[in-house]
């Protein structure tokens, strides 16, 4: 089962640098469930929409708003999970949203440096009293477009994003004068490791040139008393139940599409305020 939810070490690594790395936070049974269920998931491939970079590439995403009773909703709502993000951001958190990142071999898309704050802040999201948490469901390596961070970069407040491609990015020439101070990591992963992120933390991603798929989960949390003062494409304060860890294997125990109509996807062909989502 996952491991249990980041020790205070990890939780001072996140307020310091602004992401911490919990290696092995998943079984190996668990990450393999995810990884057969993502890849045969007929409805995941079907709401999917594609993210063009600017650079020629593509990466295509789901996103649903409400974790529900899926294998996706158990590692969204596994007490590991949950109650990190309920110690990084000090009380109740709800889902505001999760999806699968599917950079493919050879064709997946690069993502350029953003917060994440950066886009939320545009649904009415006051604070940046949000945390996100990266699962890694293939190995995520240099040659395959591994999330690149910039420690500390969560202390600079939020930057202004402009268009690039499909995809908003921070202000360009305030970030290479960051990048001039401050150092860039390469976030290699195994699958089952999770990174907790900041919403301010600059990230991106390079293109995926390798022969190597790069998929991920991503899930993002939002403070209770963060609600948004306003409706958007993502979710007001919603009720979250947690459920345990062994939650994770048991859902395997059921087809996975079974449950999955209770999945609430964005259309990104509908929901026009939800062209600039942030991902990596």
């Amino acid at each position: 089962m996952a491991r249990g939810p980041l020790s205070d070490d990890q939780l001072r690594e996140y307020h310091s640098q602004g992401f911490t790395l919990a290696r092995g936070f998943f079984e190996r049974d668990e990450i393999d469930l995810l990884l057969r269920a993502a890849k045969e998931d007929r409805q995941l491939d079907q709401h999917s929409f594609a993210r063009g970079d600017g650079e020629g590439g593509q990466v295509r995403l789901s996103l649903w708003n409400h974790p529900g009773d899926t294998i996706y909703g158990m590692f969204a709502r596994c007490q590991s999970v949950v109650v990190s993000a309920e110690k990084l951001l000090a009380g109740e958190v709800y889902h505001y949203h999760s999806k699968m990142i599917m950079k493919d071999a050879r064709v997946g898309g690069a993502w350029t440096w953003h917060q994440d704050y950066g886009y939320w802040y545009q649904n009415g999201v006051l604070f940046p009293l949000l945390t996100s948490v990266f699962i890694a469901v293939d190995p995520a390596t240099r040659e395959n477009g591994c999330l690149q961070v910039i420690p500390h970069s969560h202390e600079l407040g939020r930057i202004d994003h402009v268009l690039s491609g499909d995809q908003a990015g921070a202000d360009r020439d305030r970030v290479d004068q960051i990048l001039r101070r401050l150092p860039l990591v390469h976030v290699e992963m195994h699958p089952g490791d999770a990174l907790y992120f900041h919403p301010n933390l600059l990230h991106r991603s390079d293109q995926n040139r390798s022969d190597k798929p790069r998929w991920s989960m991503i899930c993002c949390y939002n403070a209770a008393r963060n609600d948004p003062y306003k409706e958007s494409h993502h979710p007001r304060y919603t009720p979250l139940k947690k459920v345990p860890d062994s939650a994770i294997l048991q859902a395997g125990l059921r087809r996975f599409a079974d449950s999955a109509a209770d999945v609430a996807w964005l259309d990104d062909k509908k929901d026009h305020s939800a062209r600039s989502l942030p991902t990596a």
